[in-house]
């Protein structure tokens, strides 16, 4: 089942399924290509980010045959009805919605300040801005300068996790290339720095994303001893 199509959205799905079935955790998670502390995040309203959640029955992605067999099976893999389509874009520059527009520094300044790697070319296709607009946060001399917060553009809508994950794999790919090719007798002013804040900045991320699952899975560990508690406490009153 590994390499069964994921639903168009995975977040979306998997609070729907939370909320409205009674499949488990781990049947969620590997239907909808997510980690199971994400879900039981979700179950426990513990997630960073609330998802409307999206039917995948009404979507024509799962059948509600498929869901009751699934409950009557913990163990049973959910097979998809039919994979989702693909969204593709025209060339040119990427639209954003009117309300999502005012986001857009934030987001620029959180790709700046987590991944420097990206080029300005890149940032101005993923999230639909101008090289002058990155320039001008990066040196700050943006007009709104003190308003701007590093936000991720993810969760700010500007652009999805799949899009952010492939610019930042294509620019890490971009600077192995360039130093494969360069000349080794030749330094660079001021590259030896810079591949140490990319290191730093990649270290700083990867322990983030440590301690959250190391937060979730403490919070799973809280709620499994709590219940076990109550159930002991019940079995006591009846005695």
């Amino acid at each position: 089942m590994a390499d069964q199509p994921k639903p168009l959205m995975p977040h979306a799905t998997a609070t729907w399924l939370v909320d409205n079935t009674g499949l488990a955790f781990e049947q969620i998670a590997q239907f909808c290509g997510l980690h199971i502390l994400e879900v039981q995040a979700m179950a426990d309203d513990l997630a960073s980010s609330k998802y409307t959640g999206r039917d995948p029955v009404h979507a024509g992605e799962l059948t509600q045959e498929e869901i009751e067999r699934g409950q009557a099976d913990a163990g049973y893999a959910l097979k998809m009805q039919r994979a989702p389509v693909e969204v593709t874009r025209t060339k040119g520059p990427r639209y954003t919605p009117v309300s999502k527009r005012q986001d857009k520094p934030d987001g620029i300044a959180w790709i700046l300040r987590n991944h420097p790697e990206i080029s300005d070319a890149q940032i101005s296709k993923l999230i639909g801005t101008t090289r002058n607009t990155i320039g001008a946060i990066r040196e700050r001399s943006h007009w709104n300068i003190q308003n701007i917060q590093p936000k991720d553009p993810v969760t700010l809508g500007l652009c999805s996790q799949r899009e952010l994950d492939a610019v930042v794999a294509k620019a890490a790919k971009s600077i192995v290339t360039e130093e494969d090719t360069s000349e080794p007798a030749i330094a660079v002013p001021g590259s030896s720095d810079r591949e140490k804040l990319i290191e730093e900045l990649r270290a700083e991320r990867d322990t983030n994303q440590k301690a959250a699952a190391e937060a979730a899975q403490e919070a799973e560990a809280a709620a499994w001893l709590e219940n076990k508690r109550a159930g002991e406490a019940a079995g006591e009153n009846q005695s």
